[in-house]
């Protein structure tokens, strides 16, 4: 098996998309997929039953609302949602985030709808 010894540069990558909501794919970790995201506005509500989801936010600012209270994330803070709990990311300004999660995991949980997407690889 051939190695890559090439870092991944997360900046470089995020240079290269402008769409708000799109997950891109920049890595694979065991049975998990490395992604990055621009958001800007509000999401839907959803869960994802069966796994949790890691944010990262890497510039910008994330609300992630649960019924609970909202938590509020700072460029190089992380946050994860407990699979199963119900959430909604808001992103006032355009906001840069690394999601963790398995291979497979829909953008909208068990919501669905229009903003639906599975993740796209992003090579270059």
């Amino acid at each position: 098996m051939s190695v890559s010894r090439d870092p991944i540069n997360i900046a470089h990558k995020l240079s290269q998309f402008d769409e708000l909501w799109t997950q891109k794919k920049i890595a694979g970790l065991n049975d998990y997929e490395i992604k990055l995201a621009k958001l800007k506005g509000e999401f839907v509500w959803h869960t994802h039953p069966e796994t949790d989801e890691l944010f990262v936010v890497v510039s910008g600012r994330l609300t992630i609302r649960l019924r609970e209270g909202d938590v509020v994330l700072e460029p190089g803070e992380l946050y994860v949602v407990p699979r199963g709990v119900e959430h909604c990311p808001v992103a006032e300004e355009e906001t840069a985030v690394m999601l963790v999660e398995p291979t497979g995991t829909l953008n909208t949980g068990d919501a669905g709808g229009p903003m639906t997407k599975a993740a796209e690889p992003l090579t270059s």
